[in-house]
């Protein structure tokens, strides 16, 4: 036994390698310019002196500061420079001495322009991730190990392998489609080993994806809704004229993908319920052990349907209070684009979620009696 871990081992090592050496060399790209950034760069820094502060005598920030700051990377590391910083909600902040800031650097014949972009909360941002990351191994032991190294296996595939895909023209549905299939596989294997509920709930999952997304197709057919029918179209249809991206699939991608977790959590809750039940009675029939699933599943569609719904809601709240605010007429609301492709995404996405919960409780009822396998047998 213990060889054939010790091979399984070494397979899952080998594979990892090679899987790095596939995203490293994939992600070798000659991305298209799409602005000028010659000389310009943005930097870390730290300011040493507020030259011209913006408070005025009632306490509120107008116009600009000038303040000096010393640049802490960057070819001119150790450089003290003048910057502006302006009252903006989306760029500058209101400094202070001694503050970390990210400038942004623009260098014009043997002069530099500085401004201060923002406060740099790189630094934070890292050790949120690292806390939450941490605290998941703690309270979950194990399987919250297990399960923060999915949740980084899914961001390198997210960002190295989904985006770099659908940059070099792979059409961004198939995409999808591959790095659900691949974040699904991996997961599963991670939380419960390759076993019977894993297989189950592995097939549970893609199926239920791709049940999301032809609902989504078939919905934005019949309302003529398309992916050219996004908010930020103006700037997605430049990066189609200089790329190779087919925007037009990008938000039946985000859908697939936005299902991904919801759809992966109910397949290997209801497999593993099912498991469970059947380890302890092996005299259930099909029939039996089917309806168990869907009694489970009753309970989760609930939670989970407003799980989605309140996320796509939550996604949306500056368009809902514009709306609320307005008092649009409500004949206007339902016929605004951003309002339909946010009901045919939560409706899309609850309903992979619904339908998944009959789709595993079969396959696994029927897996379970007719090959006569132990559930807590690995492969």
């Amino acid at each position: 036994m213990k060889y054939k871990i010790n091979k399984r081992q070494i397979i899952v090592f080998i594979i990892i390698i090679i899987f790095t050496i596939f995203l490293y060399q994939f992600n070798q790209i000659d991305k298209v310019q799409l602005y000028h950034q010659n000389g310009k760069s943005f930097e870390s820094g730290e300011v040493v002196d507020i030259i011209q502060d913006n408070i005025t005598d009632n306490g509120n920030q107008i116009g600009k500061q000038i303040v000096t700051i010393k640049l802490l990377s960057g070819p001119y590391k150790g450089k003290i420079v003048e910057a502006n910083s302006s009252s903006s909600y989306l760029y500058g902040t209101h400094c202070q001495i001694g503050m970390r800031v990210i400038v942004d650097i623009s260098e014009s014949q043997n002069s530099l322009y500085v401004n201060v972009y923002s406060f740099d909360r790189s630094h934070i941002i890292y050790a949120i991730v690292v806390f939450f990351l941490i605290s998941l191994w703690i309270v979950g032991g194990k399987q919250g190990f297990n399960s923060a190294i999915a949740l980084i296996f899914t961001f390198i595939c997210i960002i190295f392998l989904f985006l770099p895909m659908i940059y070099k023209g792979v059409s961004p549905i198939l995409s999808a489609i591959i790095i659900s299939i691949l974040i699904t596989i991996v997961t599963m294997y991670l939380i419960g080993g390759w076993s019977s509920k894993t297989m189950t709930a592995i097939i549970g999952t893609i199926s239920g994806v791709i049940i999301s997304g032809i609902f989504a197709f078939v919905f934005s057919w019949l309302t003529h809704i398309s992916g050219y029918n996004v908010s930020d179209i103006e700037q997605l249809v430049y990066l189609e004229q200089m790329t190779s991206i087919h925007i037009g699939e990008l938000m039946y991608a985000g859908i697939l993908i936005s299902t991904l977790g919801a759809i992966m959590d109910v397949a290997m809750s209801i497999s593993s319920t099912l498991n469970e039940i059947y380890y302890h009675n092996p005299y259930l029939s099909v029939k039996e052990l089917f309806h168990s699933g869907q009694n489970v599943g009753k309970d989760m569609m609930g939670t989970m349907s407003n799980t989605l719904i309140l996320a796509f809601t939550g996604s949306s709240i500056n368009t809902l209070i514009f709306i609320y605010a307005y008092d649009y007429p409500l004949l206007q609301i339902m016929n605004m684009y951003s309002i339909g492709i946010e009901i045919i995404q939560g409706i899309a996405a609850t309903l992979g979620v619904i339908l998944t919960v009959p789709l595993v409780s079969l396959i696994s009822a029927y897996h379970l009696k007719h090959k006569a396998i132990n559930p807590i047998d690995t492969f």
